[in-house]
């Protein structure tokens, strides 16, 4: 999508701050670091924050959370405490596994926040639809 370009959707009925987490197929596997941001930020009322050690895995890696359960619980934890920090409203990244590993530990601290895929953002954005409809 971002190789083709995108019309700009209409903006977001409210203002709202997302911290983007890149997923590691994604960024250290396929090297796609800008496209996600760009697209995103095409999106008027849609404010970007970097997590701290954004480049840090969730600790999810496929199945590494279930061979490897005490490191990707400590993983995860550091990279939930990361996010809060950014005072983001939510959490968009671009993997399904990222998803399920944040929420579980943002709801660990007690401090869970919506999280979505970004495709999903977009398509609330370009139907003119409230976030997380």
């Amino acid at each position: 999508m971002d190789e083709l370009g995108i019309v700009p959707p209409p903006p977001l009925a409210q203002p709202l701050t997302i911290a983007y987490h890149d997923a590691c197929h994604l960024a250290h596997a396929q090297r796609v670091i800008a496209p996600p941001r760009r697209l995103l930020s095409a999106i008027p009322n849609l404010r970007i924050v970097e997590i701290p050690e954004g480049e840090l895995c969730c600790g999810s890696a496929g199945t590494y959370n279930l061979e490897q359960p005490e490191l990707a619980r400590a993983i995860g934890e550091r990279k939930a405490r990361a996010i809060l920090t950014t005072g983001a409203d939510a959490v968009i990244t671009g993997n399904i596994g990222c998803i399920n590993q944040i929420r579980t530990h943002l709801e660990l601290l007690n401090k869970p926040l919506p999280l979505w895929h970004t495709v999903e953002v977009l398509d609330w954005a370009y139907r003119g639809a409230s976030v997380g409809d």
